[in-house]
């Protein structure tokens, strides 16, 4: 396997078709009596990794993206308003996929954590915070970061040293991250603590308490964090700084690779799917390095910008000596003139030549099972 999107998204679709028909329950119920999908959930799912990853805060731009470029891997299309649809019943079912995927994993056994939270703006203006779908459910936040205030919530994250999520939660601004902390270990059986080992979990000066810490160690746990104003210096002080960059440079890649920032999301739905779109993306980014045995496993060089059927760039000069950047056309060169009609023939063989997504081996020999 190759470390592109087309190999990704493959890899994906088969693996997520394979747990859903073996878990039925973990797909949203559909009426007997009604209109037949013409898109699984399986490859739902697959197209909203690939917005994602591809950068596409737009539904409507981006499915006019995979009618104009992708329609040989998905020839049956929703509408926007369809896939809006589906996509908001599907929260759950991406979350339970970034447990199984991050499960199917080298590093899930990792036995050092890193913990924090980050915020996920949902309105500025007052007026917006008035008449927001969102009332109820967002709160007002301080960001530090920022030195100011934000109406939205915090996604709180539990990630190994190597960026995999094994636990996350959405909640409010206001809440408390010990709070959230404790019930994340309760609820999710990946993060549980090791059989006969010592889990070490690094966070910042807001996990903090003794009780708070109690805890933790009666559950195998053992908090490493800065200490605050009115306590001692703890040992090991030196290794939280470069170990806290993991955390920060985590945040960075929901924010800077996979636009957290601007998902767009209106309801408490929408916000909710976009996030675990977001959360599923990155896992799924891992685990596909992971099983090519990539050394660096979350780089999402080779799946944020290069898009579908084109196989290469070439350098050539345009009419006035400068270098541009240009695809090729069949059997040309680095070098020679580029043919732009000659490329863009080239380019619908490409996709005529990808096939359906359900025409790989793996998902023919499954059916014909």
């Amino acid at each position: 396997m190759d470390a592109d999107l087309d190999t990704l998204a493959t890899a994906l679709y088969v693996k997520t078709d394979d747990l859903l028909k073996a878990n039925p329950e973990r797909v949203p119920a559909r009426p007997k009596i009604g209109i037949v999908p013409k898109i699984s959930d399986a490859e739902l799912i697959t197209l909203a990794v690939m917005q994602a990853l591809l950068g596409h805060t737009s539904e409507r731009r981006w499915l006019r993206y995979v009618r104009k470029n992708l329609v040989g891997m998905f020839p049956a299309l929703p509408g926007q308003s369809g896939y809006n649809k589906r996509l908001r019943k599907l929260p759950d079912t991406m979350s339970w996929l970034v447990a199984m995927l991050g499960a199917d994993t080298s590093i899930a056994t990792d036995d050092v954590w890193v913990v924090d939270s980050t915020p996920v703006e949902c309105a500025r203006s007052r007026e917006t915070v008035k008449r927001s779908d969102l009332a109820g459910w967002a709160e007002y936040g301080y960001r530090a970061s920022h030195s100011r205030f934000f109406w939205g919530f915090r996604l709180h994250l539990v990630c190994t040293l190597h960026r995999l999520p094994v636990g996350w939660s959405l909640t409010g601004a206001k809440t408390d991250e010990r709070a959230v902390l404790e019930d994340l270990l309760a609820r999710s059986p990946a993060i549980a603590a090791p059989q006969g080992g010592r889990q070490i979990l690094i966070g910042d000066k807001n996990y903090f308490g003794k009780h708070f810490e109690s805890g933790l160690t009666a559950s195998g746990i053992e908090l490493l964090c800065p200490a605050r104003k009115a306590e001692k210096p703890r040992t090991g002080t030196t290794f939280f700084k470069p170990l806290r960059q993991v955390i920060d440079s985590i945040n960075w890649t929901f924010k800077g690779h996979l636009d957290l920032e601007r998902h767009g999301g209106r309801t408490i739905d929408g916000v909710c799917a976009r996030v675990a779109q977001r959360v599923l993306a990155l896992t799924t980014a891992i685990w596909h390095n992971d099983n090519l045995g990539l050394s660096i496993r979350r780089s999402l060089t080779a799946y944020d910008h290069s898009p579908l059927g084109i196989i290469h760039l070439v350098r050539g000069r345009n009419d006035r000596g400068r270098v541009v950047v240009v695809r090729p056309s069949a059997g040309q060169r680095p070098g020679q003139q580029h043919d732009r009609h000659a490329s863009h023939r080239n380019y619908q063989q490409a996709n005529a030549q990808a096939g359906s997504i359900r025409d790989c081996p793996h998902h023919r020999r499954t059916h014909e099972e």
